[in-house]
């Protein structure tokens, strides 16, 4: 499905989101910690957003990033190489759910907008810590749903009607984007993913909501 929306993906992803999916990536930075020469993994990597957004930080050495999808790969690699960052970025094809890392890895894992599409996320929690080294920082942008009702109202009356009409006129994948409230309304979000990372083991979990709750960066600490 990501495959088929590839060429069109960040354009709508700027159209659909007013442009907040840039702010809300950037925002992943401020929750990085100070330690330099830091060794980034970005999971669902897609096009790379989040590993060229980070890339900017004067603590990020070097980033990868994994993901299946090999058409978003290809656009991701395309990115890199005309910021002329392949010396520190690199993009790999792989199961998010079968990390093929050392265990104490990476200093930082992140993903953004990619856990709630596998099967068993609880897992992808599993594979983070196991490849985060101590005291490494696992960092998660996600979809939530507002607090307040009426924010909730209006913004699903949004994801349900809106969204899949635009995607559609822009990718002729009506499918892909009808795909995008189901899974938001249905992944846990808020404490309750607080909680799944805590049972990981993740210590010192906090949620810090953006954007009326729309979007939820979670941060846990092994």
């Amino acid at each position: 499905m990501f495959d088929e929306i590839s060429s069109r993906y960040d354009l709508l992803n700027r159209l659909l989101s007013l442009g907040l999916d840039l702010s809300w990536r950037r925002e992943i930075s401020r929750f990085l910690s100070h330690k330099p020469g830091q060794r980034l993994l970005d999971l669902a990597t897609g096009t790379a957003d989040v590993l060229l957004t980070l890339a900017n930080h004067p603590h990020i050495q070097k980033g990868v990033g994994v993901d299946l999808a090999d058409q978003m790969l290809a656009v991701g690699k395309a990115k890199i190489r005309k910021r002329r960052l392949g010396h520190r970025l690199s993009l790999q094809h792989g199961d998010i759910q079968h990390l093929p890392f050392s265990d104490e890895s990476f200093d930082v894992v992140t993903i953004a907008f990619g856990i709630r599409n596998v099967p068993e996320p609880q897992k992808v929690l599993k594979g983070m810590f196991r490849v985060l080294k101590k005291e490494g920082r696992a960092l998660i942008l996600e979809f939530s749903l507002p607090a307040n009702r009426w924010v909730r109202f209006f913004h699903l009356f949004y994801l349900r009607n809106i969204v899949p009409a635009v995607g559609f006129i822009f990718s002729g994948r009506c499918a892909a984007y009808r795909y995008l409230n189901q899974t938001i309304e249905d992944f846990p979000f808020g404490e309750a993913f607080c909680q799944m990372m805590r049972e990981t083991g993740f210590q010192q979990v906090k949620a810090h909501p953006l954007t009326f709750g729309i979007a939820t960066i979670y941060e846990g600490d092994k």
